[in-house]
This record gives structure tokens, sequence and C-alpha cells, in this order.
């Protein structure tokens, strides 16, 4: 069970853990334990409220599929139980990542003084490039 808050809890039920072989080196303990954890978590089937859902599915992130599937994959650890715990984690922080609403931008004028520095500083540049050009001898 995951507790974002006090009104937003994932079950287990939500939550299909998979036990599968992990990949690379290992020696002969790899190919025979299958240590690695796979984690997929249905965001559409889930009891999350429709915002956080809403802000999930909209989310270009790589663990989200284009069917709204968070899939997770932890074998850092060479126990089973410590790769559960990992992704376990990772889905967490996925999960209080996109609860928080972001906050919403507020377009802001520049002052009177900026835009009197800007146009003085403009005509300095202007009278410096002026002089810089070719000399005209009348």
């Amino acid at each position: 069970m995951i507790v974002l808050s006090r009104r937003v809890i994932i079950p287990e039920s939500d939550i299909e853990l998979t036990a599968i072989r992990a990949q690379g080196a290992g020696g002969q303990h790899v190919n025979k334990s299958a240590t690695a954890v796979h984690l997929r978590f249905d965001i559409v089937a889930s009891g999350l409220p429709e915002a956080i859902k809403a802000r999930l599915l909209s989310a270009s992130h790589h663990l989200i599929t284009a069917d709204g599937v968070v899939i997770i994959k932890a074998q850092e650890h060479r126990s089973q139980e410590m790769n559960r715990a990992s992704a376990l984690a990772r889905l967490e922080n996925l999960l209080r990542e996109f609860s928080v609403e972001p906050k919403q931008r507020r377009p802001t004028r520049p002052t009177l003084a900026s835009k009197k520095r800007r146009l003085e500083r403009k005509s300095r540049q202007a009278a410096t490039k002026s002089l810089r050009g070719k000399v005209r001898s009348e």
C-alpha cells in the first residue's frame, strides 16, 4: 500500500509485481534465480483522483506507456525483496511528482524604468556603431 496523502491511498491490488530474471553478468546465481522485479501500474483502472490521473496520462514520461500503464523494472540489487522495495519507491516518487499541481504562471510586464534603460542602451550602442563607419571627406 502506497500512501501519498490522507485522501490518496493506492492499495497493493492496483500494483502488479512480477519476479523475472535479471539481465547482465552475474555468474551461476543469475541463471537460476528471479531477483529482478517488473512492476505494472494501470493509471486508468487505479483509484487515483481524476486530476492526478489526467496529469499522469498527459505527461510524456519514459516510464508511462501510451496505454496509460506505468512500467518499472528494478534489478539493481541482488535480492528480490530489495528490488521490490526499490520499484515501489520509484512508483511512489513518480506519483508524488505528479500529485503536486504546478503553479500557474502569471505574465508580468516590464517596468517603465527598464524600458527607459533599454532604449538608452540601444541609442548609445547605435551612436557607437555609427562612429565605426567609413569616414567621409567633404
